[in-house]
């Protein structure tokens, strides 16, 4: 099939092979007019036959709600837009209200696979009518990895980006695991190898994964982590999750702590600690260490 794809940086450039690569025609548009096929959204759009599809991979907030603006006023009454950035999934339920009211389906999907997916293929969260998305659904086959699975319409709009936001919470939670045992591992004079007991790990174990085979490959380039500062950014979607959770009164301890400890992994000199420090030495005189 024909379709639009807005926003060719590592995730859309890689989609837009792999999308060619299965034999379907891609006209991309990209504000770097090195990797743009169109100059502008009215000329992508100019170039696709109705009924069109048109998939936007922009960053979440204000760059995704002006697309979908522009967008809204260049398509046409049953045209479909598919948001695969990583929206808030309250922003695709407004999305979904506005570009419905003028007759365009609106599809959210949440994609997972980074830089692998070119290879490998994206897992595919997708929210939005049926019938939405039975129109984007040779793309979703094409993208998706080899197999059953890979691919799920989770639910109405929304329910794409909220499985999604749900899926990088636990893969907060898995890495902040992963990193603890490091680090222990690391403490210790009896343990020599860390590195290998990592390797051991990756066949035959219940926690053997693909964030452990990543792991292994990150102790391969740097085997002690020494070129690396311990500072951990948040994409956002872990925040949401919390927020979520409080909302729906459903306890996520292990997904809370793992966004709480990228905080605190900021902190060169961390406010708490001196508290924590200052009133050890209170109750127990035990020693602390002057600010350098």
């Amino acid at each position: 099939m024909q379709l639009g794809l807005i926003g060719l940086g590592k995730m859309g450039g890689n989609m837009r092979d792999r999308l060619r690569g299965a034999g379907h025609t891609v006209i991309g548009y990209d504000r770097d007019p090195g990797l743009s096929d169109v100059s502008s959204l009215a000329d992508l759009v100019e170039k696709l036959e109705a009924p069109r599809v048109v998939w936007v991979m922009v960053p979440a907030g204000g760059p995704t709600q002006s697309v979908i603006d522009e967008l809204g006023g260049l398509l046409a009454s049953g045209d479909t837009v598919v948001d695969g950035g990583n929206s808030r999934w309250t922003d695709d339920e407004k999305h979904a209200a506005e570009l419905g009211a003028k007759g365009i389906g609106f599809v959210d999907c949440g994609v997972s696979g980074g830089v692998w997916g070119l290879r490998n293929g994206y897992a595919l969260m997708a929210g939005g009518a049926a019938e939405d998305i039975a129109k984007v659904r040779p793309v979703f086959d094409a993208l998706k990895p080899e197999g059953d699975f890979g691919f799920v319409h989770a639910g109405k709009a929304g329910a794409g980006h909220f499985s999604k936001m749900v899926h990088n919470g636990i893969e907060y939670a898995m890495m902040q695991a992963y990193a603890e045992g490091w680090e222990l591992l690391e403490s210790v004079d009896s343990v020599t190898d860390v590195r290998e007991v990592f390797r051991s790990w990756q066949e035959g174990t219940v926690i053997r994964s693909w964030l452990l085979d990543l792991a292994v490959n990150a102790l391969d380039d740097d085997e002690h982590l020494d070129k690396l500062r311990g500072y951990a950014q948040d994409s956002g979607e872990g925040r949401w999750t919390v927020e979520a959770a409080i909302d729906n009164a459903v306890p996520l301890p292990a997904i809370t702590a793992s966004l709480f400890a990228r905080f605190a992994s900021r902190q060169d000199d961390s406010p708490q600690m001196k508290m924590i420090a200052a009133l050890r030495n209170q109750f127990g005189g035990h020693a602390v260490e002057s600010a350098k």
